[in-house]
């Protein structure tokens, strides 16, 4: 297709507003709920200009994306009303087209009010395809949408060519990280580590993380255990015309991830309040009757008919806004949907308190004396006290250090055992790998006990990236002694990897000569000189299938795994001895 053909094809398409808008849910993983959808635009079925990357680039030569951004607005909000969609509705704006002379302040706002859509509800979300020079000029067309009452997100996060300052600068709403860094990330440390800075960053700056392009049910989990809420991708649902309304129609595939083998998988039971919660159309009146009869009440939950929640009311919010002059008698008769707080979190029962924890802490406005609803299955169950997470989470540290490798930092015997206890009452399918340090005694002999140290802590460090946090364990049995549990089918490819890089790192731990001759000599436990090999890993592995959990206790699964490793350790330099068949 030549040039003026494509051109001539933008024209009609521009002229005739033909695009078709399609819409991808935003799901939060705590709340089970739709948080909005994010608007996507094709072009006709029948165009060369179908395909969104053709369709942009085409306007982008030819100056006219600005026009046809409107023009793209223009056709989500109309459908977006004529769908009665609720949640965020996020319109995909480049900054280029904002800086363009051409653009109009207001038109969106236009827009938005001709299709009954509030500001509020709204979320410009900021694709950079170009360079973004002028920061000044772009930082003040967005304080005009802010002004007006619109939310700012920033797409692709560490794709842009300026993402990072573009979010120093404009201090966005929410923050989309590219799914260059969501692909694979189950398998790839580097990006953990990215989407970890990238949190710790959002926690900083007040914002919320959206993970988009999730398409594997390892990603999400993953995602989910480090604490990323916001999810969006084909794993939940593809951009479609009329898109799901229901989060619990994605459920199943959100609940797909297997319970953490950590101390941090505890639920919320040992926190549930089973408050009482009041209808979103019960007065205010009745409210406050209620708070003065019950003075240890300090929140109450707002349901709707199928007793999801819908706002909620602290104690001392309401009696704030009742303190004006009048206030009283003005309200007493109104339904509390006009003074309830719809600024809430809801987290389902099944959250981890870890979890739960991270999304308490990252939210800009909750207070430690308030509460936070437990729902199961979307609906409400009760209610939770910041201060009660933060309790238990502070004795979870405080055990985990009291029972954890004072050298490594690794869970030590205790959780060890806690571990392999909850893995055979989930019977669960897994690899339970002992790990051990072949020559590692004359090696501290020959070399001194703080090189030793150094070398445990390098093999500790190879174990925690071969982990997959949603599934897997490591932990520090002693000395250089470590039991890994990996819950993945892929175990074998890991550990292979886990080899190669020990072997890799421990090369930096040797004089040269002793790498040149491939061994060290030193004396061993009878005083005698002895040519010993250089470190090499014995590594014994039980395979375990759910049939073979009820037969077994973790003392005996932890004997299973020493005994695979004695046989790893008959074999000279690494080895890997598999134990397959645990019954007859």
């Amino acid at each position: 297709m030549t040039v003026t053909e494509q051109l001539s094809a933008l024209g009609i398409i521009l002229a005739h507003g033909d695009l078709n808008s399609l819409f991808q849910p935003i799901v939060s993983l705590s709340e089970q709920r739709i948080l909005g959808y994010e608007a996507l635009t094709r072009g006709p079925s029948n165009s060369p200009l179908h395909s969104p990357l053709t369709l942009f680039a085409v306007a982008r030569h030819a100056g006219r994306l600005s026009e046809l951004e409107m023009a793209c607005r223009k056709s989500a909000c109309r459908r977006f009303s004529a769908q009665g969609l609720e949640g965020k509705l996020f319109l995909n704006v480049s900054p280029e087209s904002l800086l363009d002379p051409s653009h109009q302040p207001g038109r969106t706002l236009q827009l938005l009010q001709a299709f009954g859509i509030p500001p509020s509800q709204v979320v410009i979300e900021l694709t950079e395809q170009s360079p973004t020079e002028d920061f000044a000029l772009l930082d003040n067309a967005l304080h005009h949408y802010r002004a007006m009452g619109f939310s700012i997100a920033l797409d692709d996060l560490g794709a842009g060519y300026s993402s990072l300052r573009l979010w120093s600068e404009l201090r966005p709403d929410y923050v989309k990280i590219d799914r260059h860094f969501i692909d694979g990330i189950h398998l790839d440390t580097v990006k953990r580590e990215f989407v970890g800075s990238i949190l710790k960053m959002a926690e900083a700056s007040r914002a919320q993380v959206i993970a988009e392009g999730i398409e594997l049910a390892e990603e999400l989990a993953v995602l989910a255990e480090m604490g990323v809420d916001l999810v969006q991708g084909y794993l939940l649902s593809r951009p479609q015309e009329k898109p799901p309304r229901d989060a619990r129609q994605l459920l199943p595939r959100l609940q797909g991830g297997q319970v953490g083998l950590g101390d941090e998988s505890r639920d919320l039971g040992a926190l549930l309040n089973e408050q009482p919660a009041v209808d979103q159309h019960t007065a205010i009146a009745e409210v406050l009757e209620a708070f003065r009869v019950q003075a240890n009440l300090n929140s109450l939950a707002v349901l709707d008919e199928q007793r999801q929640p819908v706002g909620i009311v602290h104690r001392h919010s309401l009696s704030d806004a009742l303190l004006k002059p009048f206030a009283t008698d003005l309200f007493a008769r109104k339904p509390i949907s006009r003074l309830m707080s719809q600024d809430f979190l809801a987290v389902e029962l099944a959250q981890s308190l870890q979890k739960v924890s991270r999304l308490l802490t990252s939210r800009a406005r909750q207070r430690i004396e308030e509460d936070f609803i437990i729902t199961q299955n979307g609906r409400y169950l009760g209610l939770g006290r910041v201060i009660d997470v933060l309790k238990l989470i502070t004795e979870q540290k405080l055990q985990q250090a009291r029972h954890a490798n004072p050298l490594t930092l690794l869970p030590g015997n205790v959780p060890i055992q806690q571990c392999l206890t909850r893995l055979l009452q989930q019977g669960r399918t897994a690899a339970i790998c002992y790990v051990d340090i072949d020559s590692f005694k004359p090696f501290n002999d020959l070399y001194g006990y703080a090189r030793g140290d150094e070398v445990l802590l390098c093999l500790a460090q190879c174990l925690s990236e071969r982990v997959d946090p949603a599934r897997d364990f490591v932990g520090h049995i002693g000395g250089d002694d470590f039991l890994l549990v990996l819950g993945s089918a892929d175990w074998r490819d890991r550990l292979g990897r886990l080899i190669e890089d020990f072997q890799s790192q421990c090369r930096r731990f040797y004089r040269e000569e002793h790498l040149q001759a491939g061994c060290f000599s030193t004396h061993n436990r009878q005083g005698q000189r002895q040519e010993f090999a250089l470190l090499s890993l014995s590594i014994g592995v039980v395979c375990l299938q759910a049939e073979d959990c009820p037969n077994l206790d973790a003392a005996q699964l932890a004997e299973l795994a020493s005994e695979a490793k004695r046989q790893a350790k008959a074999v000279p330099g690494y080895s890997l001895h598999v134990l397959e068949r645990l019954s007859a």
